[in-house]
């Protein structure tokens, strides 16, 4: 039967049919990013033991989901420990991820710091106290890492935390830098990978809604959000809306990066060109209409359409 007809079938099929296409197509289109990315950066290894990241958040929550599934049908054998840090904030519900990782029958430890307290008698009322969090939860997730002996640190950050993090460099930090999908801590002992890389963030919540994860709110802490993260999310969030594909063009901006044509000369070396240097990475375009590329169409505008092809060199999920 030809995709077309499937489609066909499905559009005429009872509502609750419906929903299972089009969770299954979306389950399919997450695990195929995932699959991309650990490909692409060579992210998890035969042998591996993955240390998960599990905030009780969406984000973390599909990466333990979609690694558990790719873990059950890979061709390498790696071990997955997902770990969560209870911080001692109050009204966190510390009896929610526990009987979560329970009725999965996954291996995990809960971390017990009281960070809380530490950073409200260290930062002034007022103030966010999201930077020397980061940094406390970071020095305690590398400990635990090199208690666990694991080899590799899983964060669930996706691709928009990608590009909100680029946007927020150039505009407040002056520099041209995101979140690397692999990179080695900052204590030069642990190797951090980011398997969501390459998906949206608006398939990691239909993904969590349909999964009915038991979501853990991250404003326990009463910090005020990051306002300069929300207006660069709430920016991309509108011109996904009103220009579609722009989104998936600056993505992609990422992965083609032409350094002879940007203006850091320690990336390039600008001072021995010559006129017998040649035509570089295509001359002075400077002036020139830029290439545009088709519009990317983004896969759930038309749910009848056929996937790409998979690219899961690495894991092949059936």
């Amino acid at each position: 039967m030809t995709e077309q007809a499937i489609s066909e079938q499905v559009k005429s099929a009872a509502p609750a049919a419906k929903q299972a296409y089009n969770f299954n197509k979306l389950h399919k289109r997450l695990r195929r990013h995932v699959g991309e990315a650990i490909a692409d950066f060579n992210m998890i290894e035969d042998g591996d033991r993955v240390m998960v990241c599990l905030s009780g958040g969406k984000d973390s929550y599909a990466m333990l989901d979609i690694l558990l599934n790719m873990k059950a049908h890979a061709p390498i054998n790696f071990d997955i420990i997902a770990v969560n840090l209870d911080q001692k904030q109050p009204g966190f519900p510390e009896h929610v991820l526990p009987a979560y990782l329970d009725e999965l029958g996954v291996e995990y430890r809960i971390v017990e710091e009281d960070t809380y307290s530490i950073v409200m008698d260290k930062v002034p009322e007022g103030k966010t106290t999201c930077s020397l969090c980061s940094r406390l939860r970071r020095g305690i997730l590398y400990r635990t890492a090199t208690e666990l002996g694991a080899t590799k640190i899983a964060l669930g950050h996706h691709r928009d935390d990608i590009l909100e993090t680029l946007l927020l460099n150039m505009f407040y930090g002056g520099t041209m830098k995101s979140m690397p999908p692999k990179l080695v801590s900052d204590n030069g002992k642990h190797v951090v990978i980011r398997p969501l890389a390459y998906c949206k963030e608006k398939d990691l919540v239909r993904f969590a809604e349909a999964r009915e994860f038991p979501i853990i709110p991250c404003n326990l802490c009463g910090s005020q959000e990051n306002l300069q993260r929300q207006a660069i999310k709430n920016m991309l969030q509108d011109w996904d809306k009103r220009f579609p594909g722009r989104i998936e063009s600056m993505f992609r901006s990422l992965q083609q990066i032409v350094p002879s044509h940007l203006l850091d000369h320690q990336q390039f070396d600008f001072k021995s060109i010559n006129s017998d240097s040649g035509v570089i990475d295509g001359g002075d375009i400077g002036f020139d209409k830029p290439d545009v590329a088709p519009r990317f169409v983004d896969e759930d505008e038309d749910d009848t359409a056929p996937a790409p092809g998979e690219r899961l060199d690495i894991i092949e999920v059936k």
